[in-house]
């Protein structure tokens, strides 16, 4: 990993502490002040805190560019050929060792992790024990959120190969560190053991959903046993967020609303953490909704295949109202060349002067799939058929009745439907290895993507190899 980059990234890591005050952060010049001492009380840990939480939402990595891959990667949206020229590599297949977004995101979830390990390692005797645990622990869930993100992007599925070359792991600062690639496996243990000293050392409950908890570190490492085809640990970890953290669904009468808002929640409906984007502090132009608002970009719609999916009156699919407007998460309309065009309407306050769109990282619904999904490959299939069958119940569509495999292809079915423009479908395909299958409306070259091809994983930056000697390239960039 680009040294200069660690460096560069930890001192813009200390200047974030947004709330500190100028004496603070006149203190010693930047290149005279040790990390461990820039920070002294509890408030400044807490500034340290919300400077890592701000940098979550760039949008070259976790506030936009992560998600949108999650779907157009894989087979629930695609460019129109009416578009801004985003995302066009990444869509057809064709990244390549400079593609800016592969840099972007390598870089923006390094130095995430790098505020999240100054606030990990920093000590602090006469502040309140329970208050920095309670910061800390926020730190370990997200270093071990990103760290997962970064194993995914440029590494084999866990599944696939455990041994494969990871991503580095960088727990503390050094400014002429050139670390190697871990192994995949290491990299995992590394996160579940982050998600559970985060566990052990949060309360289960957060100022609001903006903010890392208890269960909300319970419910990601369920997700990332998930990843790991550890179905037993996903399934104890999900259950006790089910039965201890307190969360319910959101109902089909009011899934509209809770998409149209923007705020972040303290009641525990359906969220469990998201990234906050609002008035201020947001991405401008490059905010997620724009990319979906045919106000704004417009350029990625839902695939007819995905529309194809819903029931009629699905509220997650294409819906009227008595009035005969459209108010689903998909709306029927037209583009260019697009005539039907399905439009995302999952994120509603594009260029809002009063909040923006969160982005959802993990929401009680797919908490309830990681648990019925589990269920069903540990053979409790009765079980798993009933934690399907809450959430059908509570999306206002007919249950299921289905047992064994085709049980577990309909929870994968209303994985797909319940978490669509969230970023998850490419990665359900990559942690079963399963081929990719995509609509008539991508390139004719970028429709069969099989497991072995070598885009399915980012490249390490070419910048990153060229600047640390020990950083081995993925096969065939």
């Amino acid at each position: 990993m680009n040294k200069k980059l660690i460096y560069m990234s930890l001192l813009s890591a200390t200047m974030l502490l947004g709330s500190c005050d100028k004496d603070f952060l006149e203190k010693e010049p930047y290149d005279a002040v040790p990390i461990e001492t820039a920070i002294t009380t509890a408030a400044e840990l807490q500034a340290a805190v919300n400077g890592m939480y701000a940098l979550m939402r760039d949008d070259a990595a976790l506030g936009r560019t992560i998600p949108v891959l999650g779907d157009l990667m894989g087979d629930n949206t695609y460019v129109s050929s009416q578009n801004s020229g985003r995302y066009l590599q990444q869509a057809n297949y064709t990244a390549t060792a400079s593609t800016a977004e592969a840099r972007d995101m390598w870089t923006i979830l390094y130095r995430i992790i790098l505020r999240a390990n100054t606030v990990i390692n920093v000590e602090l005797p006469d502040a309140e024990p329970e208050a920095v645990s309670q910061l800390k622990g926020q730190a370990y869930a997200v270093r071990a959120f990103v760290y997962h993100e970064l194993v995914k992007l440029y590494a084999t599925p866990y599944t696939v190969d455990p041994s494969a070359p990871g991503v580095p792991i960088v727990t503390v600062f050094e400014q002429d560190a050139e670390p190697a690639r871990n192994s995949v496996q290491e990299v995992y243990d590394q996160i579940i053991s982050d998600y559970t000293q985060a566990y052990e050392m949060m309360s289960a409950d957060a100022e609001n959903s903006s903010y890392m908890s208890k269960y909300a570190a319970r419910a990601l490492q369920a997700r990332t046993y998930l990843f790991m085809g550890d179905y037993q640990m996903a399934k104890e970890a999900a259950l006790d967020v089910v039965n201890n953290g307190g969360y319910s669904l959101v109902t089909a009468e009011n899934y509209l609303s809770y998409w149209a808002s923007a705020t972040p929640l303290t009641d525990k409906v359906e969220t469990i953490f998201e990234i906050s984007v609002d008035a201020i502090d947001n991405n401008g132009s490059d905010d997620i909704s724009n990319i979906y608002d045919q106000g704004r970009y417009g350029d990625i719609l839902a695939t007819p295949e995905l529309v194809s999916l819903y029931a009629e009156g699905d509220v997650r699919g294409i819906m009227t109202d008595e009035d005969g407007e459209q108010v689903g998460v998909i709306i029927k309309g037209k583009r260019g060349n697009d005539d039907p065009a399905y439009i995302v309407n999952k994120y509603q306050n594009a260029g809002s002067s009063a909040d923006r769109d969160d982005i959802k990282v993990i929401r009680y619904s797919e908490v309830l799939l990681i648990l019925a999904e589990a269920q069903a490959r540990t053979g409790e299939y009765s079980a798993a058929l009933a934690t399907l069958n809450t959430l059908m119940e509570e999306r206002g569509v007919k249950p299921y009745t289905s047992t064994n495999e085709q049980l577990i292809q309909d929870i994968l079915v209303e994985r797909r439907k319940e978490l669509a423009f969230e970023g998850h479908r490419f990665w359900t395909l990559q942690r079963l290895n399963l081929p990719i299958t995509r609509s008539a409306k991508n390139l004719s070259s970028a429709r069969e993507i099989a497991v072995d091809n070598f885009r399915r994983l980012q490249p390490i930056p070419q910048a990153e190899i060229d600047a640390n000697p020990n950083i081995i390239q993925n096969d065939d960039y």
